[in-house]
């Protein structure tokens, strides 16, 4: 019989880590929740473009995906450090490990989960996410979700279905989750 390590203890930092797909709103959500919870918002990709005074379609130009990565990580680091915060991660910052376990240590996360075609709807105009400048966005869309869903699941206090709800809607329900007993730990609808 196998043993079971406990979960990780959360520092009780007062932070909210907001993850999923590009398109899934979590700068969006994020902004709203912050401002009416009293936190401050960042988001860590417009952190790393500050920091480094580029874009993040440069940083993939010259580093490519792996030096942007190993930057995020820093930012990440950094960044749930702090206390009070509503913090949107890039869709990709789940696959590295360390940042799962920082983001899990230091403050509740949740999982904006959004449809394939909701995602590929909301970000199939955009010419600033690098993945998706190819000839088929919606397959790229799929393969990385395909990828990262069980990243995001895995490392989820919280789940959320944005479906077709509005913002408002979608903040006051993790504005109530979050003041729950539980911090919304048991909730994975």
């Amino acid at each position: 019989m196998q043993a079971v390590s406990p979960p990780p203890v959360k520092r009780p930092s007062g932070n909210v880590f907001l993850v999923g797909m590009m398109g899934a709103g979590k700068t969006t959500v994020g902004r709203l929740l912050a401002q009416q919870t009293g936190r401050e918002f960042i988001d860590s990709d417009e952190e790393i473009q500050r920091r480094c005074g580029v874009t993040i379609a440069h940083i993939f130009d010259v580093e490519g995906e792996a030096g942007f990565r190993q930057r995020e990580t820093g930012v990440i680091r950094d960044l749930a450090q702090r206390d009070n915060i509503v913090l949107a991660t890039g869709g990709g910052a789940v696959l590295a490990e360390l940042n799962r376990e920082i983001l899990r240590a230091n403050g509740l996360v949740v999982y904006l989960k959004s449809s394939i075609h909701d995602l590929w709807v909301r970000t199939r105009h955009d010419r600033n996410r690098p993945l998706l400048q190819t000839s088929d966005p919606r397959a790229v869309l799929r393969g990385l979700y395909d990828r990262r869903d069980p990243l995001y699941t895995e490392v989820a206090d919280l789940v959320v279905l944005t479906g077709k709800q509005s913002v408002n809607s979608l903040v006051a329900q993790l504005q109530r989750q979050i003041t729950s007993p539980t911090g919304g730990a048991e909730d994975r609808s």
